[in-house]
C-alpha cells in the first residue's frame, strides 16, 4: 500500500519513523530515504542502531530551497536522483519491504529530482503491494502523489509554539 502524511502540521515524518519502527519490530528490512534534510536529527540516530534499516539522505547542507544557486540546486537534484535509483534497486531487489520517501513532495514541486525516476517506484509499489509499502511525506503534494495514495493522512496545525516565537527543540522537532 501507499501512505502519503501530508498537511501544515507537525507530525509527517514522526509518522514515517514510527512505521519504520513498527515495521522493524516485526522483522521486515526499511529504507528511509530523506530529501531536503542533511543535518542532524534525533530520530535517524536511533535508526543508524538498528538492524535491518539502510538511511540514504545528502552529506551536504544546502540552506532552503530560495537561497540556493543554479548550480546548488543542479547538485541537490543529481542527489535526489541517486537516492530515488538506489531506492529502486532495493525495492527491486527484494531486500526492502518498507520504503519512506520522506519530505519527497518539495523536491518534486521544484523540480529537484526526476518525476520519471518516483513514478517508477510508485508503480512499482501498485503493481507489487504484497512486496512494497511506500510511505510519502511533505507539504503541498502533487496530484500525481494524492492520487496514487491508499493512506492520505493531512496534519492539520490547529496550534504550534512557533506562533510564540518558540524555536524548534532538540528532542521534539528535530
Amino acid at each position: 500500500m501507499i501512505h502519503l502524511y501530508t498537511g501544515d502540521g507537525k507530525g509527517k515524518t514522526t509518522a514515517a519513523i514510527g512505521l519504520c519502527v513498527r515495521a522493524l519490530g516485526r522483522g521486515k528490512r526499511v529504507v528511509f530515504a530523506q530529501f531536503m534534510k542533511s543535518s542532524d536529527t534525533g530520530e535517524l540516530n536511533v535508526l543508524k542502531e538498528l538492524k535491518n534499516v539502510r538511511i540514504m539522505r545528502s552529506d551536504k547542507q544546502f540552506g532552503f530551497y530560495n537561497t540556493l544557486t543554479d548550480e546548488e540546486k543542479k547538485e541537490l537534484k543529481d542527489i535526489h536522483n541517486r537516492i530515488l535509483d538506489e531506492a529502486f534497486e532495493d525495492v527491486t531487489g527484494g531486500v526492502c519491504d518498507l520504503l519512506v520517501l520522506d519530505e519527497v513532495t518539495y523536491p518534486l514541486n521544484w523540480e529537484l529530482l526526476d518525476r520519471k525516476r518516483l513514478e517508477k517506484i510508485i508503480v512499482f509499489a501498485k503493481e507489487e503491494p504484497q512486496k512494497l509499502e511506500l510511505v510519502m511525506t511533505g507539504r503541498n503534494p502533487d496530484k500525481m502523489l494524492e492520487d496514487s495514495a491508499d493512506y492520505l493522512t493531512r496534519m492539520e496545525c490547529v496550534k504550534h509554539p512557533y506562533e510564540k516565537g518558540v524555536s524548534a527543540r532538540e528532542g521534539i522537532e528535530y
